[in-house]
C-alpha cells in the first residue's frame, strides 16, 4: 500500500466512527486519530479552569494555553493534557454536555486544526475520525466516508456503550448534539463533497469495517 494514505472518516454521533475507525487502521497497519478527543480534551481543560464554557470569548482567549497530545495506536489511543492522562475524564457527562459550545468557537476549532495536521502530516498513512474531516481537515483526502445509522440504533449502541444508559435519553442527547454540531457557523457537521455514505444500521461492525476497508483497497488500485 502506497504511503501516506488519509482516510477520513465523519459523522453522526453514535454511528460507529470510532470503532470503525479504530477497526480499519488496525486492519491496514495504518495511524489513527480521534479528533473528537481532542475537542473533549479542550473541554476538560476549560472545566477544570473554571472557564465558562458558553462565554465563547472567554473561552477563545484562554484556547491556546493546553498542551494537547493525541496517540496514533488504533490498538490503545490516548489523549493527554498538559501531560494528564484524561482518556476516562473527557467521558464524563460534564464534558458531554459542554463539548458542543466549546467545539462551536472558531479559535479552538483554528487551534486544533493546526495540531490535526501536524498529526497527520508527521509519519505515514492514517485514519482520522471526526465530524470536519472530509470538509475541511483534510479536503483532499483519496478516501472519504460519511457513516450515519438510524437514531435508534445509534442511541442503543451509545447507551450500551456507557454501561445501560436511558436509551430514550441518550438518543434525545445524540440529536441535539447534531443539531448543535449541524447549525454552528465553522466548520459544520455535513456529508463532505465526494465523500461514500455508509447507513451502519444493517451491518454489524466487521462488515462495516470491511466496507471501508473496500473502499480504501479501490481507491488505491486505482492510483
Amino acid at each position: 500500500m502506497s504511503s501516506p494514505l488519509v482516510v477520513a472518516i465523519d459523522g453522526t454521533s453514535g454511528s460507529g466512527k470510532s470503532s470503525t475507525s479504530r477497526g480499519v487502521a488496525d486492519r491496514l497497519g495504518l495511524r489513527y486519530l480521534d479528533t473528537g478527543a481532542m475537542f473533549r480534551a479542550m473541554t476538560c481543560w476549560m472545566l477544570a479552569q473554571g472557564v465558562d464554557v458558553h462565554d465563547p470569548a472567554a473561552v477563545a482567549a484562554r484556547c491556546d494555553e493546553p498542551e494537547i497530545v493525541s496517540g496514533t495506536d488504533p490498538l490503545a489511543p490516548t489523549i493527554t493534557v498538559d501531560g494528564a492522562d484524561v482518556a476516562v475524564a473527557i467521558r464524563s457527562d460534564d464534558v458531554n454536555a459542554a463539548v458542543s459550545p466549546v467545539s462551536a468557537v472558531p479559535e479552538v476549532r483554528a487551534r486544533l486544526l493546526r495540531l490535526q495536521r501536524d498529526v497527520i502530516a508527521s509519519d505515514g498513512g492514517i485514519v482520522v475520525e471526526g465530524r470536519d474531516i472530509g470538509s475541511v481537515v483534510v479536503p483532499d483526502a483519496p478516501v472519504k466516508v460519511y457513516l450515519s445509522a438510524d437514531p435508534s440504533a445509534r442511541a442503543i449502541r451509545r447507551a450500551a456503550e456507557q454501561g445501560g444508559a436511558d436509551v430514550e435519553a441518550t438518543q434525545a442527547s445524540l440529536l441535539a448534539r447534531d443539531r448543535i454540531d449541524s447549525g454552528r457557523a465553522t466548520a459544520p457537521l455535513v456529508m463532505a463533497d465526494g465523500a461514500v455514505h455508509i447507513d451502519t444500521t444493517p451491518y454489524s461492525l466487521d462488515e462495516v469495517i470491511g466496507l471501508v476497508v473496500g473502499l480504501v483497497e479501490a481507491a488505491e488500485a486505482r492510483t
